[in-house]
């Protein structure tokens, strides 16, 4: 005997409540918080726990966890249900039950979320009979159209769901075949080759000590104007160097056009061997 016919032996051996009965009990708990008229108006009732489940287990989540999660919402029914409504207490505690079945099945459904609002979560669990009751009458227009109409929803909305519906999670580490191999093992490697990374840190590293190089050949007062205005995230305005340095803004401007001649023809040899390298083809 499996775990779930061990349970469903077990409380259909839990006998049903008269009305009053209930009445009785939901009355105490209100009023008193009597936790033993608590459990058993729920033990009482946890069969349609299971019937309602029962309804959605095409949604590829276990019977048990959905009457696990039924079983919350009947707990959930319980605590907020009023005896005085007239009303028997499955009557409004399906309402309970089925929120919280539905919130599993859409939470295990997709990473993404899904029937976040209530024309989703219509769509989403009604959709398929719509469908197929929309083409069993026919009628004018597209199916996507008639099915919208059907459900009182936006044309948009059928498309979208649908789409969602077929383009399930799929594990990464998910087997394909009997390989051995997994999902990721046929991703594309967006990383370059190994050694095509270690010759381009090397570039950068002979690059680097070719400027440290040259910047060793200004005088402090170009290395300091091209540190500045150069290579800092936020360049100095030449009005503010000139008067660091107490000169004109013109002469810093003038400081920085030699500077920068300077390096340019430190790095000519750079620049020619760069462009060496990028004219020859690839093998």
């Amino acid at each position: 005997m499996t775990q779930m016919e061990q349970y469903l032996s077990e409380i259909s051996r839990i006998p049903l409540l008269s009305p009053e009965e209930e009445t009785r009990l939901a009355r105490a708990f209100r009023d008193t918080g009597d936790s033993r008229a608590a459990h058993v108006l729920m033990t009482s009732n946890l069969r349609f726990v299971v019937k309602v489940a029962w309804g959605y287990r095409s949604y590829g989540v276990s019977v048990t966890d959905l009457v696990q999660e039924g079983n919350i919402g009947l707990m959930k029914a319980v605590q907020k249900f009023d005896p005085d409504l007239g009303i028997r207490l499955i009557s409004y505690a399906v309402w309970w039950i089925r929120a919280y079945i539905q919130n599993c099945i859409l939470h295990s459904w997709s990473l993404v979320k899904l029937g976040t609002t209530q024309s989703q979560r219509k769509l989403f669990f009604s959709m398929g009979r719509a469908r197929r009751e929309a083409e069993r009458d026919g009628g004018g227009g597209d199916i996507v159209h008639r099915v919208a109409r059907r459900m009182r929803v936006a044309e948009a909305d059928v498309c979208d769901m649908e789409q969602r519906l077929e383009g399930r999670d799929l594990s990464l580490d998910a087997p394909v075949g009997e390989t051995g191999a997994s999902h990721v093992d046929f991703l594309a490697d967006v990383l370059p080759p190994q050694d095509d990374a270690l010759s381009s840190a090397q570039e950068a590293l002979s690059i680097s000590l070719e400027v440290r190089q040259a910047l060793n050949r200004l005088d402090p007062r170009e290395r300091l104007i091209v540190e500045r205005r150069l290579m800092a995230d936020r360049p100095a305005t030449l009005k503010d160097l000139g008067e660091s340095l107490g000169f004109s803004r013109e002469r810093a401007r003038q400081l920085e056009l030699r500077a920068r001649q300077k390096l340019r023809h430190a790095l000519r040899g750079v620049e020619r061997e760069l462009a060496t390298e990028r004219a020859v083809p690839a093998h």
